[in-house]
């Protein structure tokens, strides 16, 4: 592989291209193996895992439950991306795109699927009626935010971090444009933050709620090993003074460790079935 790489006429999948996940990419939908999925006592199953989408997931409910609606209470079950489980049988029957995070709501007596991370938001905040103002331009300011995270997250992650952190390769050009759109990025944020206290204005809404888990790690130098240095992430003063202000809630602190599988054990919660199990976490 090189920079001057020159595509053939017609592209073919290579199984040996490499990378950390060359050994679950395929250009194919559906499901490789025959796996149900776990399902528990509460009306709200999660399938998940603690990455920056996933998070998003978690962080609702916990804020729901935290803000008093007992009935968010939920179940979250690890979905491990890493040994394709997302391929299974019964998690591509709840999300057809393999992708986590993705929730299945038992509510009204018959399944209800909702996948992709900003429709899970949108639906707990219509079905709770909370951190999306009803109507009017405040809600559609929300929305303009929450859809601005949603088209914006894959520069970030499939473009600056897979070819910074993940590709076998470093290939200049790729890296140089994700950076760049990386920082223009935070660059939005950052003037948004300069002019008012969360993106859609002066109430937390899901709009922060989808943008914090992506912004957060490079703030907290957490992510893709040295891009918070690489990238000048302390530029963005505004973003910082938001990304502080969310990480101390106590729901976010919760929502950031479910469906966590690495690090010491304070800081992880694999599975979440009750408020019961954050005891002894550092939460």
């Amino acid at each position: 592989m090189s920079d001057d790489y020159q595509p053939p006429e017609v592209w073919a999948f290579d199984d040996g291209h490499g990378g950390r996940f060359s050994a679950i990419n395929r250009p194919t939908a559906g499901a490789r193996t025959t796996t149900p999925l776990p399902r528990g006592e509460h009306a709200l199953q999660l399938y998940s895992l603690a990455t920056p989408n996933g998070v998003k997931a978690t962080i609702m409910l916990e804020e729901l439950l935290e803000a008093g609606h007992g009935d968010a209470e939920y179940d979250a079950w690890p979905i491990d991306i890493s040994a394709g489980e997302q391929f299974g049988s019964g998690f591509v029957d709840i999300n057809p795109n393999s992708k986590i995070p993705a929730l299945v709501d038992w509510s009204e007596g018959t399944p209800l699927r909702v996948f992709e991370s900003g429709s899970i938001l949108l639906h707990l905040a219509e079905r709770f009626g909370r951190f999306l103002p009803a109507r009017g331009s405040a809600r559609t300011e929300t929305l303009n935010w929450l859809f601005w995270q949603v088209g914006s997250a894959p520069f970030i992650g499939g473009g600056f971090g897979h070819f910074y952190a993940y590709a076998p390769v470093k290939i200049k050009y790729a890296i140089d444009r994700y950076a760049m759109e990386t920082k223009r990025l935070f660059d939005v944020a950052d003037q948004r933050l300069g002019q008012t206290r969360y993106l859609a204005g002066d109430e937390y809404t899901i709009a922060d709620i989808a943008a914090f888990p992506w912004l957060a790690p490079f703030v907290e130098g957490s992510i893709y090993g040295s891009a918070r240095e690489f990238l000048s992430i302390a530029e963005y003063g505004h973003v910082a003074r938001w990304v502080a202000e969310i990480a101390a809630r106590p729901a976010v602190r919760r929502g950031r460790i479910v469906n966590k599988t690495s690090g010491p054990p304070e800081t992880r919660l694999e599975t979440r079935h009750c408020a019961a199990d954050f005891a002894g976490k550092d939460v």
